[in-house]
């Protein structure tokens, strides 16, 4: 007991250690990150939540690296040759690199880490990103070669996600159950940043790694805690405990933009993010029962005219005033503004209109039979009460799912409110489908082909695709637009999936919000803020922020 009482007490002193303004110079410089949620878990291949990923991006390296001006630039390769038919591809690997444990990191770790996201189809994520990989080997020490069985228009991006592990420690949990049993608590990597500890739900603490061959970080440590409520998020940063937080309410801005000491940072995200109220589709007689689905939706929920109904019956604008502040625009499908030529802007919204709501669900029998304000299935068999769940750490689901509450009570419809553990809403979620309405998100790529892949119907048994929506001329087009090379074509094969998608009104998609992030001025210096889009816990800030003088 007195063992846990200690490792307490250094833990909570190490958080709020060096509060003032400086640090002494004989204490570890370390810069400390408050964020409401928690890495669901430490290894690549089945991670799914964000702060995962962003985790992964400062203890991982890749082939290709993805910067905030929207470019790649090589990583742990130093060069990069194609076949004049596009389908081999051979990077010569940059020697003189070692893993955080101290054994070199080679071509061979390089070939077998791409090799492992390839063959483990339940990678939910990362698997996806070798769609059109045929073989992966090293042919030496420093040279890894890629052939493919398509063609692709974004191997760059492709490989900036498969993060390198060492066959070392990885080699004995390549196939499954190991591949995704295997926690990674030490999480072994070649990146800027060290896994030093980590407890689930509470905090990440990383150290530097100050021989990275590109980007040994100037701070000593960098640690991420999770704080359970967004006023104390807040308040964290007000009072100095820490010394930027990556997300908040936009109830606070104001006030920390009257700090003197506070810098607020607004603008694109570098994941645009994604708002969706997610519908859950899934049909009973198609359920991925052999992987634990139960799909206990609401049958309502699978009939395009009682989701377009709630569409109308949702007044989108509301939800950005009230819970964004403004800081966000309409949503209209996954793919977001933020992608720019990706984004399908002739789109045009189902208009905020209750009467038309109503209209619809008469139409199609949903009818109030026992005069209690709620409809029922047309059958008479159940009213249209539906449960509604956020991730507990959601800073915006309560208030929306409150809104949508009083929005749909308009048209006859009725939903019981709860907040769920985020860890506990993906078991419900996917690919169990044991759920009606979720409130949650994404974070989207620079490039829409992750995005697409929700839409497909082979993702339904892994959980990616979230809604059990399926399609088979999405599905071809999907496939289409991941191997298209001409620029123009493959845009429009893009456009054309979120036109039917849309049309299909697969989600709503209340909005797209905008990044708010704020840091204090009198602890560090050197955040990038002028990159085109707003990311403080990016690679390229916590390598580079210094303490101020």
């Amino acid at each position: 007991m007195k063992q846990k009482i200690l490792f307490v007490v250094l833990v909570l002193a190490l958080l709020v250690s060096a509060c003032g303004t400086g640090q002494s110079a004989s204490s570890p410089v370390v810069a400390r990150v408050g964020w409401a949620g928690s890495p669901d878990t430490l290894n690549p291949g089945t991670a799914v939540l964000t702060e995962a990923y962003t985790v992964f991006a400062l203890v991982y390296d890749t082939i290709y690296e993805y910067q905030l001006d929207g470019t790649y630039k090589l990583d742990v390769a130093e060069s990069a040759e194609v076949s004049d038919d596009g389908l081999t591809w051979t990077f010569k690997i940059r020697s003189g690199i070692n893993f955080h444990d101290g054994e070199p990191m080679t071509a061979q770790d390089v070939a077998f880490s791409i090799n492992l996201y390839k063959d483990n189809v339940d990678y939910i994520y990362l698997n996806s990103y070798t769609l059109n990989f045929d073989t992966v080997e090293a042919t030496d020490d420093t040279t890894v070669v890629i052939t493919l069985t398509d063609a692709v228009p974004n191997i760059d991006y492709l490989l900036s996600y498969l993060y390198i592990v060492p066959e070392h420690i990885w080699g004995e949990y390549a196939t499954p159950p190991g591949s995704v049993e295997f926690e990674n608590l030490e999480m072994i990597g070649t990146g800027p940043f060290k896994m030093a500890e980590y407890a689930q739900s509470q905090f990440v603490r990383l150290t530097a790694n100050k021989e990275h061959f590109q980007n040994p970080p100037k701070i000593d440590e960098v640690i991420f805690r999770t704080y359970e409520s967004q006023d104390v998020l807040v308040q964290s940063l007000r009072n100095g405990e820490t010394d930027m937080i990556i997300e908040m309410p936009a109830t606070a801005v104001q006030t920390l933009q009257d700090d003197e000491t506070i810098e607020v940072v607004t603008g694109a995200p570098f994941a645009p993010d994604v708002s969706d109220i997610i519908f859950n589709q899934a049909d009973p007689e198609n359920c991925p029962t052999d992987v634990g689905g139960l799909c206990t939706g609401h049958p309502a929920l699978r009939d395009r005219n009682f989701r377009l109904a709630l569409a109308h019956a949702t007044n989108k604008q509301q939800l950005i005033d009230v819970v964004q502040l403004g800081f966000a625009t309409p949503g209209l499908t996954l793919i977001p503004d933020g992608l720019g030529r990706w984004y399908n802007d002739t789109l045009v919204d189902y208009a905020f209109d209750v009467d038309l709501a109503n209209s619809i669900l008469d139409d199609a029998g949903y009818l109030d039979t026992d005069g209690d304000g709620v409809r029922e299935m047309p059958d008479g068999s159940q009213p249209l009460n539906f449960r509604m769940h956020w991730p507990s750490d959601s800073i915006d689901g309560p208030r929306m799912a409150e809104l949508l509450a009083e929005m749909w009570r308009e048209v006859g419809v009725t939903l019981e409110l709860q907040a769920v553990e985020p860890d506990a809403l993906t078991a419900e979620c996917c690919p169990t489908f044991d759920f009606d309405i979720i409130l949650w998100g994404w974070g989207s790529d620079p490039d829409p082909n992750l995005l697409l892949s929700v839409y497909t119907t082979e993702q339904i048994p892994n959980g990616y695709n979230e809604t059990g929506y399926s399609n088979p001329v999405v599905d071809e087009l999907n496939t289409q637009q991941s191997r298209e090379l001409d620029p123009q074509r493959r845009q429009e094969i893009v456009w054309e999936i979120q036109q039917i998608v849309f049309d299909d009104v697969v989600y709503i998609i209340p909005y797209y919000s905008q990044a708010v992030q704020a840091y204090r001025t009198d602890r560090f210096k050197g955040w990038v803020t002028d990159s085109g889009k707003v990311e403080l816990s990016d690679v390229s800030s916590l390598v580079n922020i210094e303490p101020v003088e």
